[in-house]
């Protein structure tokens, strides 16, 4: 595998040794990589192994080994498969960091993996899971207080390690006798805290990225409810519980940074004076340095929210005796503008929106074509509409008396007010026609009616 990269340039190259898979738990970046001569100058090599086991070890053989090499260490009894993932001179950097002693007996490294050797590794991480669940079962049996929650075997089979979890001393020396004889090897217990059982198991956080201690952290710092309350976080134990049952330890990289900044801000138990009211501290934003007051203890009411700078003139002034009129001057209410978010003013339903109102309009059109409504003829004399609007009575009281007999004198009078009535039927029946003069025929009430002559 080329672990260089040409540069299209021509100036040189890129070397991507330092970089590893990000598969591997605590993966180390070597930034000294590149520079030449820098594997060989320590003898000193990280190895790393299942999850967040890691080990150094020596190279006695003077092997070239490179970061990404299997190779088979010295262990007790027999060998073990590891990862390189560490050469060079931050080795002996990572082993001060790991706090081994100088005195402390090293191990070296035998050779690189083997086919052979890869046999037996993987026929030996086969059993691992159900090792794990006959062991629990077992543990039950016992009645013990414990919870196994991983199997390590080694390269070779002949040894296996348990990692347990328990709240108080276990006993478990009658454990390692049935475990011994049920799995023919080796048994090593280890005990392990909550931390690092989700650091071996891994996962997503809430964040939505790994979990912190299953990629880069190693060392567990206790997190304390102090950090939520600088924070000015709510104490929520749901909110506050990763996914192993305690608190947080995202929760103490941003302390330090807002207890800096709760000095720039007057003390909560300070009240401000005005010459209409008495305002209390009710909530803050820190990082913005806005404060918000109220005149109320336990409720929000008349709320005024104000900076930092401001309160603490008004609390001078209250020391001095003097009382502002208002909490809030006309130079602090106008707030700075900020840098608006392009996503946050488009809607995600703005394209159905206009759908809709373009499918409301069609619906509109196919509803007054197949109804009957017919829709206004525009004329260009305004007077010619108005009169012909003024002809035009309304559909049900013009129903109701060409369906009524008895009324033959309003008919009669209505043909007077309307003479164009029959004009406009005839029109609706296919042709313009002259309404038809009866030639003073006589109505049922005795009286004559002409109709005159009008154009259509």
């Amino acid at each position: 595998m080329d672990n260089e990269f040409k540069l299209k340039n021509g100036s040189g190259r890129l070397c991507c040794k330092g970089c590893g898979r990000q598969d591997n738990k605590l993966n180390t970046y070597d930034w000294l990589a590149d520079i030449p001569g820098n594997a060989e100058e320590q003898d000193m090599v990280e190895v790393q192994f299942k999850n967040t086991r890691k080990g150094y070890y020596k190279n006695s053989n003077r092997l070239h080994l490179e970061k990404g090499d299997v190779v088979a260490v010295e262990a007790s009894p027999g060998h073990d498969i590891g990862t390189v993932t560490l050469t060079g001179r931050l080795v002996p950097l990572q082993m001060r960091k790991a706090n081994i002693k100088p005195d402390a007996e090293i191990r070296r490294i035998y050779r690189k993996a083997k086919p052979v050797d890869m046999e037996k590794y993987a026929e030996a991480k086969s059993r691992e899971h159900d090792t794990m669940i006959r062991s629990r079962k077992i543990a039950e049996s016992l009645g013990l207080q414990m919870k196994i929650g991983d199997v390590e075997y080694q390269g070779d089979g002949n040894k296996a390690i348990f990692y347990y979890i328990a709240d108080e001393r276990v006993d478990f020396r009658q454990l390692i006798k049935v475990l011994a004889e049920t799995f023919r090897v080796r048994i090593e217990m280890k005990q392990i805290g909550a931390r690092q059982e989700a650091g071996r198991i891994g996962g997503i956080g809430p964040c939505g990225r790994e979990l912190c201690c299953a990629t880069w952290m190693t060392n567990f710092i206790s997190v304390s409810t102090g950090a939520a309350r600088f924070q000015d976080i709510s104490l929520n134990p749901q909110k506050l519980a990763g996914q192993c049952a305690k608190l947080k330890c995202c929760l103490n990289y941003e302390v330090d940074a807002y207890v800096e900044c709760l000095k720039r801000l007057p003390s909560k138990e300070i009240t401000l004076e005005t010459a209409d009211a008495t305002y209390f501290y009710f909530k803050a934003d820190i990082l913005k340095g806005t404060i918000t007051y109220s005149t109320d203890k336990s409720l929000l009411a008349n709320e005024v929210t104000i900076t930092a700078r401001r309160a603490f003139e008004v609390i001078n002034m209250n020391k001095r005796g003097e009382k502002p009129v208002k909490l809030l001057e006309d130079r602090y209410s106008v707030e700075p503008a900020r840098s608006k978010d392009l996503l946050e003013q488009e809607s995600l339903t703005r394209f159905d929106k206009n759908r809709n109102g373009k499918n409301r309009k069609k619906k509109n059109k196919s509803s007054s074509v197949g109804g009957g409504n017919v829709s206004p003829v525009k004329q260009d004399n305004p007077q010619k509409a108005k009169q012909q609007s003024d002809n035009n009575p309304p559909k049900e009281k013009s129903r109701q008396q060409r369906q009524s007999p008895q009324q033959p004198v309003a008919m009669a009078e209505n043909e007077a007010v309307h003479p164009n009535r029959n004009s406009r039927n005839g029109r609706r029946n296919g042709g313009n026609r002259r309404p038809r003069n009866n030639g003073g025929n006589k109505n049922p009430g005795g009286e004559a009616k002409s109709v005159p002559d009008v154009q259509a």
